[in-house]
């Protein structure tokens, strides 16, 4: 499978990595314990089976939009089979445009249910994830507000990029020249 993922500017990554780090000193799942070197704050859009030419030409335009300015509007706890901590981000109108471009992509040339029904449009939530873990209600702890910074009012999304799961290469997705 092949992640379309944004990553954030340098500042926003550094806030997440620190927000990483204050979880796990605390004994709470974080993503600073998930030591793959391809692991990185980062917003996922979409999870195909591949990267096909036609995806890819798509992929392109979108890169070549980038920067994209988001809000952040705070902490967002997802119960899905796993419990997600996350900052989650302001789904405004060109955040939305971004997405569907990126959604209507994937799902032109995907097999027909082989696509995450959680990054459909209507239903994804752009989030940033802090921690994850399979047990539920991880991050009920009330120190967690006091524990994590204040997350950046302002997000610059800047590279988009694809995660291969088999192979665990990671590819940055560029505009065309």
């Amino acid at each position: 499978m092949r992640t379309v993922e944004l990553l954030l500017d340098e500042t926003a990554d550094q806030a997440v990595r620190e927000a990483w780090r204050r979880l796990a000193d605390a004994g709470l799942p974080s993503q600073a314990r998930h030591r793959s070197p391809t692991n990185s704050p980062h917003v996922t859009l979409a999870v195909c089976p591949e990267l096909t030419a036609p995806i890819r030409w798509e992929l392109a335009e979108v890169a070549a939009t980038l920067p994209l300015p988001v809000r952040c509007t705070g902490v967002v706890r997802f119960e899905r089979p796993t419990t997600v901590l996350a900052w989650a981000l302001d789904l405004d109108s060109a955040l939305a445009r971004l997405h569907r471009r990126v959604w209507d992509a994937v799902a032109s040339d995907s097999p027909p249910g082989t696509l995450n029904p959680f990054h459909e449009p209507g239903r994804w939530a752009p989030h940033i994830t802090l921690g994850r873990t399979r047990r539920a209600g991880a991050f009920a702890d009330r120190r967690i507000p006091e524990l994590l910074p204040a997350p950046p009012l302002s997000i610059q999304l800047t590279t988009l990029r694809s995660y291969d799961t088999s192979t665990g290469s990671l590819e940055v997705l560029n505009a065309r020249p």
